[in-house]
């Protein structure tokens, strides 16, 4: 595998809290930052992982994981647009969602069980990935961070709280 593994930007570093830049040049630059985000993703033990979640402020996230039928998929979307079921057809998974950029707590967060994203790939060729099981819950979960949201922000204000003490309370015992 190529790339380099790039520490992971942690909850209230700025570039995770607003939109990032779209991408407007596919070049060995754009190439070189997907490596990159691929070496920092398995590094971590992640399944999606976000520009901005290694500091760079485009539009560009990458992911490996199982589908519905557990069938894992793989690949990189560059200036992604997100498009979730609506009426009838929107069924709400609510499940366990964690995120690298807050190590440790997890928490429940109802999301939309299927996704389909439209976007391109690292060449600029455009791309279509219709996502089941925690593929669609990972094409939400990065399309928001690039979006300049974490899944905290979607929770309650209590349990928005909670998660970050925790996170606080893991990260203060790892320091000493």
């Amino acid at each position: 595998m190529s790339g380099t593994a790039r520490p992971i930007t942690i909850v209230g570093t700025p570039v995770l809290h607003s939109p990032c830049r779209p991408v407007e040049r596919f070049d060995d630059e754009l190439a070189a930052l997907v490596d990159d985000m691929f070496a920092s993703m398995y590094a971590a033990n992640g399944v999606g992982l976000a520009a901005n979640q290694i500091g760079v402020d485009l539009r560009v996230f990458v992911y490996d994981c199982p589908d519905g039928d557990d069938v894992f998929q793989k690949g990189v979307i560059v200036n992604p647009t997100l498009v979730l079921p609506e009426g009838q057809e929107r069924n709400l998974d609510p499940d366990d969602e964690g995120c690298l950029s807050i190590p440790g707590p997890r928490a429940v967060v109802g999301r939309p069980d299927l996704a389909t994203c439209h976007g391109f790939d690292v060449t600029g060729a455009p791309v279509t990935v219709h996502g089941t099981g925690v593929l669609a819950r990972c094409l939400q979960h990065e399309t928001d961070h690039l979006d300049g949201m974490l899944y905290i922000d979607r929770l309650s204000k209590a349990a928005r709280k909670q998660v970050l003490r925790e996170f606080e309370e893991r990260r203060a015992g790892a320091a000493t």
